[in-house]
């Protein structure tokens, strides 16, 4: 049996999918890449992501302290 050797309407529309997806795909790369040029860079040496870490005992969390306080009052007469 001979096939049709043309290709199919579906075919045509996967593929304009695909060049869609790429196009979108490299517009994304580039809003990435502009962005990460655009934002300012931390002084050499810093860590972002501790740098406004100070050392030393942290305060308690809420949930720490009701139970302090449950803990007070049940100790009270």
């Amino acid at each position: 049996m001979a096939r049709n050797a043309r290709p199919t309407a579906a075919k045509r529309e996967r593929e304009k999918a695909l060049t869609e997806k790429r196009k979108d795909k490299a517009a994304k790369r580039l809003d990435v890449k502009q962005r990460k040029a655009e934002q300012e860079r931390p002084a050499d040496g810093i860590d972002p992501d501790i740098a406004d870490i100070v050392p030393g005992p942290q305060p308690l969390a809420d949930w720490q302290i009701e139970e302090l306080e449950q803990d007070q009052e049940q100790q009270e007469p």
